[in-house]
């Protein structure tokens, strides 16, 4: 008998300014952005305890990275998961931007 496997799913939530990833139905995290023109600035990434340690988070910024890509949209990394993502998988360094004092400035008036 084999073992049967979880079903996850990235989905982005354009009306919650996030991408979700959910797991058998079941939601286990979101990484959370606001668009500045053609920058999706990424601020906060975080998953349910219960789904830590299975790579995750990783497969929902990668996602949510590829989906950035493809909408011609640049990747401005706020939020520290992310920015240590992007470290590692240089393969979105072509669309990556610096964060900047301004881009914080603005995005603490986004946020409120």
């Amino acid at each position: 008998m084999s073992e049967s496997s979880a079903t996850t799913v990235v989905k982005r939530m354009d009306t919650d300014r996030r991408y979700d990833i959910m797991v058998d139905g079941r939601h286990a995290g979101l990484t959370a952005y606001r668009d500045l023109g053609m920058r999706r600035v990424f601020f906060h990434t975080e998953l349910d305890k219960a789904f830590a340690g299975q790579g995750l988070g990783a497969q929902l910024v990668r996602q949510a990275l590829v989906d950035v890509h493809a909408s011609g949209m640049r990747i401005v990394p706020v939020c520290p998961y992310v920015a240590k993502f992007l470290k590692r998988h240089d393969e979105f360094a072509d669309i990556t931007d610096p964060v900047t004092p301004d881009t914080l400035r603005w995005l603490e008036t986004q946020l409120g």
